[in-house]
This record gives structure tokens, sequence and C-alpha cells, in this order.
């Protein structure tokens, strides 16, 4: 176990960390450029004005202090392949090499967004080939990749929605969103220029059944619904939630982030979905986090279909020599979302890893997924976790579950907040805390089916440990981290304070 003290940094975590510019001396050089080799002006290739009349102040440093630069930075830093990552809704999970080489190939990784469809004809099968493999998984006939994150997909499905109500003459305002939703849901809703009306939860961890029906009426456009929601918990009331909406004329969205759970187990549309968001960044393997790419493609019934983005992958010729292309004569389309057709790279990787498991092999996948949230749960359900992270909603969960850190604070004086950066110290990256709201002091975590027993094992034993070290001294987790290369930070300043920039040469 890690001591409580600074004494067990390491002198690189110690150090503090410098910007490249703090580095630069003038007069180095990383590399040597040609002299000028009596091709066109630099005036010929780009226009004038858009030339700098002072060279840009760039850092001037050597190749090897590039290199340690960016190689220590990325030492200072927790990823995927470092541990387990158990953030809760989050769906961290080790992505395969084999789908990271496929994305590489210089076909893929080289191709231009703006190549007429008779050159990229392999592309255009790929996404063609990907949109069936989705719509299978989410059992709904046609799939639009273009949307570019889990978010822009809610969004997406809204602006369809609505499409979807003005065709018919209709015009709802108000869209329902559980109090269990993820943020984005009611964020999503009043981009779309929708009211969200929160629904409450059952004693039982699902949809609210007499609130639901309390709130339903004409004036309901949409009920955007997780399932299994985000207390890891599968609604079994959904095939009367989806009767209920569609009485009143509204479309039942699924909003995809736990689709992990039940890939091959259950679809969607036969649950009575009308529309899904499928995260590709999350489920199908391509790498989550840092701030993306990420890629939110959009599955829908027959009756949303004439709604969806534009262009269309379609299909034409011969079974033996089929020919794809983009059509854009779609009069009722909502339009673009973005610009080209969605984040390549993504639709690679999603597809190889799609391929390579296989129909079994996903449903493994989220088979795995949820036995490992049940053994966890069931080890953290023992000990001190027990007495004092007691479980929010006592049922068998899906692939997560939230555990409530009131007793930790009744008791021991201490947040989930402490709780979480004190795992650091244990090499742990710490599980999402404080969401859902519904639980005081919550704690979500996600072990994901790619870890081992081993590592779940270590992770509630790293939990036992803190524990029993705060019941004989409290102050230990409240003041942690110790070993990270920054302690906790004034959250609160920061948030008020904020230091977007740095200038050139300073040491802030």
């Amino acid at each position: 176990m890690n001591g409580p003290g600074p004494a067990t940094e390491t002198p690189q975590q110690a150090d503090r960390a410098k910007t490249i510019y703090e580095k630069s001396v003038p007069g180095r050089r990383a590399a040597q450029l040609p002299e000028d080799g009596g091709g066109p002006a630099l005036d010929e290739l780009i226009p004038s004005k858009l030339l700098r009349e002072e060279p840009p102040g760039l850092p001037e440093v050597s190749e090897p202090e590039i290199v340690r630069h960016y190689n220590r930075l990325s030492r200072r830093n927790y990823d995927l392949d470092t541990g387990l990552y158990p953030l809760g809704s989050c769906t961290m999970k080790y992505n395969p090499r084999l789908n990271e080489r496929v994305a590489a190939l210089p076909g893929h990784a080289g191709l231009h967004p703006a190549s007429d469809d008779g050159e990229v004809q392999g592309a255009l099968e790929l996404m063609y080939l990907l949109e069936g493999a989705l719509a299978e998984v989410c059992g709904l006939p046609h799939v639009s990749l273009q949307p570019s994150a889990g978010s822009q997909g809610e969004l997406a499905g809204l602006l369809l929605t609505r499409a979807y109500h003005d065709d018919r003459g209709r015009s709802p305002g108000k869209v329902l969103t559980p109090d269990t939703a993820h943020g984005t849901n009611p964020a999503s809703v009043a981009m779309a220029g929708y009211e969200a009306v929160k629904v409450a939860t059952d004693p039982n961890g699902g949809v609210d059944l007499d609130d639901l029906k309390a709130k339903l009426d004409d004036d309901v456009a949409c009920l955007m619904l997780t399932n299994p929601n985000t207390l890891g918990l599968f609604d079994e009331n959904i095939a009367e939630i989806a009767s209920l909406v569609h009485e009143v004329d509204g479309l039942l969205y699924y909003d995809g982030a736990n689709l992990n759970a039940i890939m091959g187990l259950a679809r969607p549309g036969d649950m009575g979905f009308d529309i899904v968001h499928v995260n590709l960044h999350k489920s199908f393997s391509q790498p989550h986090g840092g701030g993306g790419p990420g890629s939110g493609p959009i599955a829908v019934s027959e009756a949303v279909e004439p709604f969806l983005p534009v262009p269309r992958v379609v299909r034409s010729g011969s079974e033996q020599d089929p020919v794809f292309e983009l059509d854009h004569d779609r009069p009722l389309s909502i339009g673009r979302l973005r610009g080209f057709q969605g984040n390549f790279g993504v639709f690679v990787r999603s597809y190889a890893y799609i391929l390579s498991l296989g129909g079994d092999g996903l449903k493994e996948a989220s088979t795995r997924a949820v036995l490992n949230a049940n053994y966890l749960k069931r080890r953290l359900a023992d000990g001190r976790a027990g007495k004092y992270l007691p479980i929010g909603f006592d049922r068998p969960c899906m692939h997560e579950f939230v555990l409530s850190g009131a007793p930790l604070k009744k008791e021991l004086g201490l947040k989930t907040l402490d709780l979480a950066k004190r795992l650091l110290d244990h090499g742990f990256h710490p599980p999402t805390v404080y969401f859902p709201q519904l639980v005081d002091e919550a704690v979500m975590i996600e072990p994901v089916e790619t870890e081992s027993v081993e590592t779940l094992d270590a992770f509630a034993d790293a939990i036992e440990e803190i524990l029993e070290e705060a019941e004989r001294d409290p102050s230990i987790a409240a003041d942690a981290p110790y070993t990270t290369p920054v302690r906790r930070l004034d959250e609160v300043r920061a948030t008020r304070e904020p230091v977007l920039r740095q200038p050139v040469g300073s040491s802030a």
C-alpha cells in the first residue's frame, strides 16, 4: 500500500512540469530544413493575405528534448494501458490493437474526405456494412453514421422527432427524461427547442409509471430513456412504457450509452424504441476519452427513416458487382449534421471489432460486462464497504452499479470525493462520483468486460484498506492524493478563476 505522505513520490512526479515553451532556448533545432530548392515562391502557393508578416513564436528545442518532454507528460497521466478505469457510465475499456492497426492502413488513414464516390468504393462499402451490423444490433432497419458523438446523436434524434411530428402536422413541445438521465439529455432537449420534463424513479430503480402516466399528454413529443439506466438497472416495465408513449403519438428514444450491457442479449427496437443512438467510442472499441474523436450513429424505424441526415450511403448494381454512392436526394431529411461523412477511422475500428467478435462475441462481451459488475458489487457488499458504501438499489445490476457514500460521510466525516482521491494513491483511477444525483454521495462503478477477476479483487481490496485506514485516521483520505504529480486542486477557484492561457516564457 502507498504511504500517506509525499515521501512516496518519485522525482519525476515531484518536479514541476514545464511547458515546451519554458524549455525553449534560442537557436536550438530538432531538424535542419533544406535551402530553397528553386521551386515556386511561397506567395504563389498561398495567397499573400494568408501569410504571416513575422515568423510564429514556436519553441526552439532539440529532438531529444522534444521526445523526453512528451514522453514525460505521457507518464504523468493515467491511461487504459496502465490499469482499470472504473468510470460508471463511460465504458473505458481496453481497445484491441488489431483494430488500431487496421485503421492505420494507408487506404484508411490516407483517405481524403472530398474524394469522388467512384474512388472510395471500399470505404463506402465498409460504411454500408457497418450500418447493417448496427441495425441488427439495435433491432431497427435504418442507420446513419453521420453524428460525431453521443451528444450529437441525441440532438439528431430530437431533430428527427421534430421532423417526424411536423410531417404529420403536429407540434408537441415537451420531451420527457428520467431523473437518472445523462446530463446531455436535457441539454440536447433544450438545444432542439423542446421543454425538458423530468420523470421520477420508482423504489425499484426504474421509471415511475404513475409519474409517467401523469405527465404523458398530446404535448409530449418523445421520451428519452437509457435501458439499462445510469443506476445499471434494466427497466422491467419497458414494454408498458413504450405502449404508453405510443398511445399519445410520442416517439421513444434510446440513449445508447449503456448498449454494451445488452448487445446480443436484447435489442432496443424489439423493446419498442423508435430511435437509438450508439456510441461507437464506447461499446465498439474506438478509444474513448481525451476529447475524441467520437461517433454516435443513429438507428431508426421505417417511420422515421425519411428524415435521416444526408447524404445516405446506398447500394445499387448486382450482387457480384455492387456500386455504392452517397445519396443527397432526400427531400424530408433534417440535412447535414457535420462536414463530410463522419469520423471514418472510428468506423474502421468499430467494424473490425464487430467482424473479429461476431454476433456470439458481442453477446459474450455483454455477458462478461454484467458478470464483472455483479461480481464486484457482491465483493463490495461485504466488509467495510458494505457498512460505509451500501448499494443504492440492491437488486441484480447490468454493466454498472451505484453505491451511496452517505454512511461514510455521516460516520467518518469523509466524502466520496475523498475516497476517490485516496484511490489514486493505490494506483486506481477513481470511479464516477456524485452521479446520478438521485443517490446521496453516489459512487458509480463500471468494471467492463475486459478486466480480469484479479483486477476486480485488487480494486475491492484497495477500497477495504482505505476504509480501514479511515477508521483510524480520516485525515489521511481527506488530504489525499499524495503520490500524484499534482495534489488536490482548489476546484472552486479553478472554476471561478480559470487560467486558460499561459504567456510565453512565464512559469505560472
